[in-house]
């Protein structure tokens, strides 16, 4: 696995996009402070850039590196939460313009999963993730699903759990007020 962490940001740093399994879904993904790469996301996509991503981060003291709106109800939200939770947050920062929603929101969810952990861990930066596939198609729940036109699209695609045919769901996604009131958008 370290090996193939060390490709993954090779491709990351020079501004690439990759196929990536995460602690959900196969995602797409890019450096989130490059708004180059995020912009490819979206082609890839074929999605509006003002239809928000969400970024993943390996450890929840990175949450407040990329927005002012992190509360302590967030850390508490991430403790307890039994499924992969995302957390729309205010006031983003730190982040390519084009990633951030035309409310100043991010969506952040602290990974657990051991592949994508060790990759922002080791790459340093939160690293987008978006569902593999073409914007309002079905989201694929193995990487067997995943179409040719996304694979062709990417700079590279892991290799790690390419085989794994245990199925996975799309995260929790709350958006969380700077009071601390939450609304589920996704449950």
């Amino acid at each position: 696995m370290d090996e193939e962490i060390k490709k993954v940001i090779e491709v990351l740093k020079s501004g690439g996009v990759i196929l990536y399994p995460t602690d959900t879904i196969w995602g797409i993904g890019c450096d989130a402070t490059n708004a180059k790469a995020v912009a490819r996301v979206y082609d890839i996509k074929r999605r509006q850039d003002s239809k928000a991503m969400l970024v993943l981060v390996d450890d929840c003291n990175k949450l407040e590196r990329y927005s002012n709106g992190v509360t302590e109800t967030a850390y508490q939200l991430i403790e307890f939460s039994e499924k992969p939770l995302t957390i729309i947050f205010d006031d983003a920062k730190n982040l390519a313009p084009n990633l951030i929603g035309d409310d100043g929101s991010i969506g952040i969810r602290v990974t657990k999963e051991r592949f994508s952990k060790e990759l922002c861990r080791k790459f340093g930066r939160p690293i987008v993730s978006t569902s593999a596939n073409i914007s309002g198609q079905k989201s694929p729940s193995v990487f067997s699903q995943i179409s040719q036109e996304i694979k062709d699209s990417v700079d590279y695609i892991v290799n790690y759990r390419q085989n794994d045919s245990s199925s996975h769901t799309p995260s929790s996604i709350i958006k969380l007020g700077q009071d601390g009131v939450f609304k589920i958008i996704r449950n």
